[in-house]
C-alpha cells in the first residue's frame, strides 16, 4: 500500500468568488487540475467567466452575484446551491481597494470604508454563514479566505480600509475555526503579500516597482499559481489541523 499523500479534488464542487480576476483564475485552473469542480463567479463579465470555464474544458459551472449589494452575497450562494446541488467549499477571494486619505472631504472617506468593508468583509461573513448552514447539513466543508499581507502589518495610508477588512476577514476565519470545528467545518486564512496582477500592476504604476517589491527580501511579488499551489493543498481533506491558521505567503516581507 502505497503512503503517499491524495492530492485529488475530485468531486469537490468549490465556490471561487472574484473568479474572473487574476488570482481568481489561477484558483480556478488549478481546482480543475486537481479534478476539482470549480464554481466560477463573476460580477460583472460574464465572457471573461465563460471563457475561463472554457479553458478548464467546461468542467465547472459560472455564476454572478454583485458583492457590493448587501443582499448580493446571499443570492450568489443561494444560486450556486441551485445550479450544483451540494458546494463541499468555499474561496473568499474577490475584493477591491478604494483609495481614501485622511485628508479627504467626510463622504469621500466614508464611501471608501463603506465599499472595501462591504466587499472583502460584509460580504464574505454573508458567505460564510450560509455556508456554514450548508456545511452543517453535509457533515462538513471547508473555507479558505484569502486575506492579505496588509491585515497583519498596517497599510498605506491612502489604502487603510483595506488593511482593516482584510484584518476583519482573518479574525471571522478564527472564529468560524474555533465555534464549528465541532460540526466537521475547517476555516483556513491565507494571506499573501502583492500577488503579481493587475491589481498589483496598478500599484506600480502609480506609486512605482520599488515601491512593491522594494521590502521583500526574495525580490519578487507572490505569483498567482503559487497561491493556487496553496490553496489547492489547503483545500485537501486530510488537511485538518491547519483550521483556525493563518498562512503567510509572502516572500519574507512580514515575519511573524
Amino acid at each position: 500500500m502505497s503512503d503517499a499523500p491524495n492530492f485529488s479534488l475530485a468531486g469537490q464542487k468549490i465556490l471561487v468568488t472574484g473568479a474572473s480576476g487574476g488570482i481568481g483564475r489561477a484558483l480556478v485552473q488549478r481546482i480543475a487540475a486537481f479534478g476539482g469542480y470549480p464554481v466560477i463567479h463573476y460580477a460583472y463579465n460574464r465572457d471573461s467567466a465563460e471563457e475561463l470555464l472554457l479553458s478548464v474544458e467546461g468542467k465547472g459551472a459560472v455564476v454572478q452575484g454583485d458583492l457590493v449589494d448587501p443582499l448580493g452575497a446571499t443570492a450568489l450562494w443561494e444560486s450556486s446551491v441551485a445550479v450544483c446541488g451540494q458546494i463541499h467549499a468555499l474561496i473568499n477571494n474577490a475584493g477591491i481597494r478604494a483609495t481614501t486619505q485622511i485628508g479627504d472631504d467626510l463622504d469621500s472617506w466614508q464611501r471608501a470604508w463603506e465599499l472595501d468593508l462591504r466587499v472583502n468583509l460584509l460580504a464574505p461573513a454573508d458567505l460564510c454563514r450560509a455556508a456554514i448552514s450548508h456545511f452543517r447539513q453535509q457533515g462538513g466543508g471547508r473555507i479558505i479566505n484569502i486575506a492579505s499581507r496588509a491585515a497583519q502589518r498596517g497599510y498605506t495610508e491612502d489604502h487603510m480600509p483595506y488593511g482593516a477588512s482584510k484584518a476583519g476577514l482573518i479574525n471571522l476565519t478564527k472564529s468560524i475555526a474555533r465555534n464549528f470545528g465541532k460540526d466537521g467545518i475547517i476555516a483556513i486564512a491565507i494571506a499573501p503579500g502583492f500577488v503579481h496582477t493587475e491589481m498589483a500592476e496598478d500599484f506600480i504604476r502609480e506609486k512605482g516597482r520599488e515601491a512593491a517589491v522594494g521590502d521583500i527580501p526574495i525580490g519578487e511579488m507572490v505569483d498567482a499559481t503559487e497561491l493556487a499551489d496553496l490553496v489547492a493543498f489547503s483545500l485537501i481533506g486530510s488537511q485538518r489541523s491547519l483550521s483556525g491558521s493563518t498562512i503567510d505567503i509572502n516572500g519574507a516581507s512580514y515575519i511573524r
